[in-house]
């Protein structure tokens, strides 16, 4: 064989892991799941709301939906404040 020196092998499970790990792993691992069950006698989701409401879960246990701090609230009501101060002592 003129490419048996070749890492192929290796190239493609280096992909595979690739393509298994991160953020869009879990909705492929959910996608492959319906996909299969579609197959057989019986689907994994009846709906396309099951499936929606799968994936939120899934991906609200990941963490994906948290809120994330912002000091931009905090500090647009310390400056307000005290410019309100400030007019208060000017004023008096």
């Amino acid at each position: 064989m003129v490419t048996c020196c070749l890492p192929l092998g290796y190239i493609i499970s280096l992909m595979s892991k690739l393509w298994n790990r991160g953020p869009q792993a879990a909705l492929r691992s959910l996608e492959a799941e319906a996909s299969s069950a579609r197959g057989g006698f019986a689907c994994l989701f009846s709906t396309a709301d099951e499936y929606e409401r799968a994936l939120i879960t899934q991906r609200r246990e990941e963490g994906r939906y948290g809120r994330p701090y912002r000091p931009w609230p905090i500090l647009m009501f310390i400056g307000c404040a005290m410019m309100v101060f400030g007019v208060v002592l000017l004023l008096r």
